[in-house]
């Protein structure tokens, strides 16, 4: 009896064994309880997951050029920036306006083989300063080495060119700008030691070509290295300066205009130079370029601003501002229109007339009139025109009033016939085969620049025209001036047909009356 007792209860402890063990399973497992500082030191760390040669590489190069941007947000070098590559946008429709074809200054363009023929001429340029001032060439690198990195920051992107590679070009080819610049500007080639049969320090056909490549926005130097090496060689290492005056008066044959005050400055004759008084002392007012100020950048900035010396000044608005970022558009894509052509200015009612400045920029609208400066056009304005672009698309610091005045030419000029209308009445004076490639010219100009039409100096002027555009009373009124007082013949034959139609009104008249009261 003893032993079976035993046997149900070893049954029984069986069964709650095999029950406790089945909830056991059915309960989620518990967390292990933190361990110890003791036991953590004792237990080591899981050792990270092992990464293939190939990603630990991807991730060093990662961390490397977050480095590096991290240093380059820290060092800001776009700070400074002021000569640019053209955008990419832009090139597309000539590539040729915008790439040197005779003569590379600066490292952009420096080696191209097609350019290489120009460096002998560099190295005579030195030459011919060394011996006509009897410095050594040691004075000039060591004056410009300071320099080095404050120039080296005016240039986008990364320069290969090594310290001593890049003190050289700065020297060799601002020295060959300096000779061009003195000796075409009024002392002369001949004063300067070069002879009358000269390839290039001559007044030859060649001296054109050189110009336009000189004006290019990838082609320039910074104009405090240029003033440095100038004042080293007139024996005023101190002064600042020297060169946008010069450098004005080499470019003037560029000029699409001719400003009075400019024509005055043009027969000066010898250059002088500033004295240390004046030149530390007199600065630019915001109304009047002064190229003896010290802020220029480079060649292309100094002639943009003296285009626009008490230039286009719009009066700030409110609402201006408040709605340009939605007409920010690239002109080509979306036609953003600042005026009228000249056949549907001309069909409203308008008169275009020469204005009464030199000033191109200075246009004006009053009564139906719009007065337009005279510009003139030559083979080099579209490069000159381009290039003046391109730097304000890519200068921050910079307006828009050069783009603003192109994408209004290039709206008032659709046809050859609107070209020959501005070019009989001396808005427009061309020296290119015929009024198509004028015309051709300004269409071409605009393509794939961004322009917001609100920013633009011509805004007012353009919602004053548009306005005087809309009235109908004004297209009527052209209309019957255009079709019946055109001409003599048409004034006399409208004339008649007034005379014909009282005389025929009279009649019917003393007819009705006779046969109403025969007897009166």
């Amino acid at each position: 009896m003893v032993a079976v007792f035993n046997k149900e209860l070893l049954s029984w402890y069986l069964i709650t064994l095999k029950l406790k063990e089945t909830v056991e399973s059915g309960l989620p497992k518990s967390q292990p309880s933190s361990p110890s500082p003791a036991a953590a030191a004792a237990d080591p760390p899981p050792p990270p997951p092992q990464l293939s040669p190939a990603d630990a590489e991807w991730i060093v190069s990662i961390k490397e050029k977050l480095e590096q941007a991290q240093q380059e947000e820290a060092s800001c070098p776009w700070a400074r920036l002021s000569i640019y590559h053209v955008p990419k946008s832009l090139r597309e429709g000539d590539e040729k306006v915008y790439v040197p074809q005779l003569v590379s200054l600066g490292p952009y363009h420096r080696g191209k083989r097609r350019l290489r023929h120009m460096e002998p001429h560099k190295w005579r340029a030195l030459h011919q300063v060394l011996r006509r001032t009897g410095h050594r060439v040691e004075l000039y690198l060591d004056s410009v080495r300071p320099l080095e990195e404050k120039a080296r920051a005016c240039y986008e992107g990364t320069i290969a060119l090594t310290s001593n590679e890049f003190v050289e070009t700065m020297v060799l080819d601002g020295t060959f700008v300096l000779e061009l610049f003195r000796g075409a500007a009024g002392e002369g080639f001949k004063e300067l030691g070069y002879c009358r049969n000269d390839p290039i320090f001559a007044m030859r056909g060649t001296m054109h070509s050189v110009q336009r490549d000189m004006i290019m926005l990838e082609n320039q130097i910074p104009l405090f290295v240029l003033d440095r090496l100038l004042a080293v060689q007139v024996g005023q290492p101190d002064r600042y300066g020297l060169v946008a005056r010069i450098a004005l008066r080499f470019f003037d044959p560029l000029m699409p205009t001719d400003e009075p005050l400019r024509r005055s400055d043009r027969g000066s004759g010898r250059i002088e130079y500033p004295s240390s008084s004046s030149s530390s002392t007199h600065h630019a007012t915001s109304a009047e370029f002064d190229p003896l100020s010290d802020d220029g950048l480079h060649c292309l900035e100094v002639f943009r601003r003296s285009l626009l010396r008490t230039g286009p000044e719009p009066a700030p608005r409110v609402w201006i501002r408040r709605w340009s970022h939605k007409r920010k558009v690239v002109v080509d894509k979306r036609r953003q229109q600042l005026i009228h052509c000249v056949s549907e200015l001309r069909d409203a009612g308008f008169q275009l007339r020469r204005g009464k400045t030199d000033r191109f920029w200075d246009i004006k609208f009053q009564d139906g009139v719009l007065r337009i400066p005279r510009l003139l056009i030559h083979d080099g304005t579209k490069s000159l025109l381009l290039n003046l672009i391109a730097f304000e698309q890519c200068h921050v610091d910079c307006g828009n009033d050069i783009t603003s005045y192109v994408v209004f030419m290039d709206n008032l000029i659709n046809s050859d016939e609107d070209v020959a209308y501005l070019h009989y009445h001396g808005i427009i004076e061309h020296w290119l085969g015929n009024d198509g490639e004028v015309a051709d010219l300004f269409n071409r100009l605009c393509q794939e620049v961004v322009f917001d039409i609100n920013d633009s100096y011509l805004s007012g002027l353009s919602e004053q025209v548009n306005r005087y555009y809309n009235h109908k009373w004004n297209s009527w009124r052209a209309s019957l001036v255009h079709n019946y007082f055109g001409n003599p013949w048409a004034i006399i034959s409208l004339v008649a047909a007034v005379f014909l139609l009282v005389l025929t009104l009279l009649q019917t008249y003393y007819t009705i009356y006779a046969y109403y009261w025969p007897n009166s």
